[in-house]
């Protein structure tokens, strides 16, 4: 009898479980039988310990990377009337971000590895900019020696959206730890995951943490005084204490990915799956491993076909989608971003894959013939 070969799966929690459960279950366990459900033991812990490992100063732990990116901006005071430079191939919550504190959305065209050009951020530049947003996507740092000079040639803000890239580095440097704050998300689908949403902002300006550690719990400086209208972004306890067990072994993580990422380097055709090489002062995580290729659609029915998973992240840019209809953009207004998201195709890159798997992916791919 035939044995079914089995697919190659995109991501695989349950993977995931079986190989964390006997030590992650009593720690979740350990919440409940505490009741500290809400600001807990392991909360500021856990800020204590991304702190170290990033060597910042402070952490301020949220619900969602989304409000990470919102209480940034709320933080640096950015609001009504002012505009933020951002990139449009990256997930909707990057400008949602600043359109729900009031401000506007500007976006500038990226470099052939999908990170800002800072070049076409200049150019973007006018007077009601008050912030850059950079987009570390994919786990690939951008050019932060750049737009830093820009940033400080023209007085502006850096909030730096770190929501795919824990632990990369550019030049040395931990993503996030680059501009004024770093917003990053704890989503299930990222390399430092919990078991639902999540997220932090870092920061060297303790004034900022503390504003945006009151943002998070209704405004209180403490339990009676509210300074100011708040939000409720706190991080569960339950999430603080999976992602302190997964800190503690996400190094571990990121090197079985890069691995993966190194036997695709190795393996495809670059001139039928091409990807940016990573540069020596380069080291991305690997959230994806996104290739971009002719017939893009077809080629993906056809790994499909073959029993493996592929994303495409994203296929319509942000300032093409109808929520950003008012802000006036048409098709060809960011070219290099609009000719990407009908190539772009992200591989299989979870750390749970055998180098079998990468090879039968790659192969797939280089066997593909439209």
């Amino acid at each position: 009898m035939a044995v079914e070969m089995r697919g190659v799966r995109y991501v695989d929690f349950g993977a995931q479980y079986a190989e964390e459960h006997a030590e992650l279950m009593p720690l979740v366990e350990a919440v409940f039988e505490r009741g500290d459900f809400i600001g807990g033991h392991d909360v500021a812990r856990l800020e204590a310990e991304i702190a170290a490992y990033l060597g910042i100063e402070h952490v301020v732990t949220l619900n969602s990377g989304t409000d990470a990116l919102v209480f940034a901006l709320c933080a640096l005071g950015i609001g009504r009337g002012d505009e933020v430079i951002t990139a449009a191939n990256s997930f909707v919550a990057s400008a949602a971000a600043i359109a729900h504190i009031g401000a506007t959305p500007v976006f500038a065209d990226v470099l052939d590895d999908q990170t800002l050009d800072p070049a076409a951020v200049e150019a973007a530049i006018g007077p009601r900019t008050k912030a850059l947003m950079p987009v570390h996507l994919t786990g690939r740092v951008a050019d932060m020696d750049a737009l830093g000079a820009i940033a400080r040639k023209h007085g502006l803000a850096i909030i730096e959206d770190a929501a795919q890239a824990f632990g990369s580095k550019r030049g040395g440097r931990f993503a996030g730890t680059m501009g004024e704050i770093g917003a990053f998300s704890a989503h299930p689908l990222k390399n430092l995951n919990a078991a639902g949403d999540g997220g932090f902002v870092v920061t060297r300006d303790a004034a900022l943490a503390e504003r945006i550690r009151r943002l998070r719990n209704h405004g209180f400086r403490d339990r009676d005084t509210a300074l100011e209208w708040g939000f409720v972004s706190r991080m569960d306890t339950v999430q603080a204490a999976v992602l302190r067990y997964r800190l503690a072994h996400v190094d571990g993580v990121i090197a079985r990915r890069r691995a993966n990422a190194d036997r695709y380097r190795a393996l495809l055709d670059r001139e039928r799956a091409w990807f940016p090489i990573e540069a020596a002062d380069q080291f991305n995580t690997h959230h994806l491993f996104v290739i971009q290729a002719d017939h893009r659609d077809a080629l993906a029915r056809a790994l499909a076909d073959a029993g493996i998973e592929t994303k495409v992240h994203y296929p319509t840019p942000i300032h093409l989608q109808p929520a950003a209809a008012k802000l006036g953009y048409a098709p060809g207004a960011l070219p290099v971003t609009e000719r990407q998201a009908g190539r772009i195709l992200s591989l299989p890159i979870n750390q749970f894959l055998t180098p079998d798997d990468i090879e039968r992916v790659a192969g797939a791919i280089n066997a593909y013939s439209r």
